[in-house]
């Protein structure tokens, strides 16, 4: 059956095929850009957030806070990542094309195949990116692969604490002035209490409210 619809159907030209998937990833990235104005415009309130509850004196949920939007600035930067390997499988694919016109047929594109690999490990983008690989695959671009579990071999204590460097240089830049105003000792002591501690002086509902909605948007 399938042989007798190949048969009837002819197989899109090199050309179609390009402008379909062209246009398909500069939807996703216009999908990525939204999603990036979504964050940052939720980041915005997070800030006021923070600087509230350090006037409040209250720098357990105003690190509580930072560390969300460290979280998110992280996932705003894989997105910009994203963004410009979707612009570089649109640019191969384009070269692609070009020399099929000399040759008659579609070659294989080892960068390609790279970057579709490295983006179906992406959270975001990985069901979008298992279906360019079957069209890629099918059409020749590309070559059948299996999508490599990501390394876990990273240190999670070093990761720990550079989320938790960047969570002070967020707390310096958003309420730097008012946590500045505390007694150092007091200010001190609330930095560096454990993360549950901290989060004893936070409106449990305002704090999970605002999770929900940076998990929404990041998501």
């Amino acid at each position: 059956m399938e042989k007798m619809r190949n048969m009837i159907m002819p197989k899109p030209n090199p050309q179609q095929l390009l402008r379909d998937w062209q246009r398909r990833l500069r939807q996703e990235c216009r999908n990525i850009e939204r999603q990036i104005r979504d964050i940052q415009r939720e980041e915005k309130s997070v800030q006021k957030a923070i600087k509230e509850a350090a006037k409040r004196n209250d720098m357990g949920s105003a690190r509580s806070l930072a560390k969300e939007i460290v979280t998110s600035r992280r996932t705003v930067n894989r997105l910009y990542e994203n963004k410009a390997q979707l612009n570089s499988i649109s640019m191969h694919l384009g070269e692609s094309v070009a020399v099929a016109r000399t040759v008659g047929h579609m070659s294989k594109s080892a960068e390609v195949m790279k970057i579709v690999n490295n983006l179906m490990k992406a959270p975001q983008m990985a069901v979008t990116m298992q279906e360019f690989n079957k069209e890629m695959t099918k059409a020749g671009i590309i070559e059948e692969m299996v999508n490599d579990a990501v390394d876990s071999a990273l240190d999670s204590d070093d990761i720990e604490d550079e989320i938790e460097d960047e969570v002070d240089k967020v707390l310096t830049a958003i309420a730097g002035e008012t946590a500045s105003q505390l007694p150092e000792a007091a200010r001190k002591e609330r930095l560096k209490q454990p993360a549950q501690a901290e989060e004893e002086d936070v409106d449990d509902d305002d704090l999970e409210e605002i999770r929900a909605r940076l998990d929404k948007v990041r998501s």
